[in-house]
């Protein structure tokens, strides 16, 4: 099996949060829908819906999952990420995984893990070790 590194950058679209559950105590439960396009050696664009649980000091923690519909190292087809991840003050951080099984037309077999990293407001530095079955 080769893995190979895959490097890029996510800028987001659009950022829609509803809070589902707001209690008095504890932290808030948001369901937070987000588009946004990669580039570099991940070319598209992505759709998830993350489940945030923000605690009151603005800390949070995340998971989700995205569809990414374009190319990889230009081999064309989508595949599904698996998120998960925490944000403290303005830094968000974050892994993922491909999800086995979920690559179509040429990224069919793919495999791999990876995460990113971004200042709020800004574009999130991604990273992608992958290989194929």
């Amino acid at each position: 099996m080769t893995k190979t590194n895959a490097k890029g950058k996510i800028e987001v679209k659009t950022y829609e949060p509803v809070t589902y559950d707001g209690p008095k105590d504890g932290p808030k439960l948001d369901e937070i829908r987000v588009t946004e396009s990669f580039t570099g050696d991940v070319q598209g664009d992505g759709a998830v819906r993350f489940l945030q649980a923000m605690r009151e000091d603005g800390s949070a923690s995340y998971c989700g999952i995205e569809r990414v519909v374009g190319a990889l190292a230009g081999r064309k087809g989508s595949f599904l990420l698996q998120d998960e991840g925490t944000l403290q003050g303005s830094k968000v951080k974050g892994t993922w995984f491909v999800i086995p099984g979920s690559g179509t037309g040429e990224v069919a077999g793919l495999r791999g893990e990876g995460g990113f990293r971004a200042n709020l407001g800004e574009g999130a530095q991604v990273h992608l070790e992958y290989w194929f079955e």
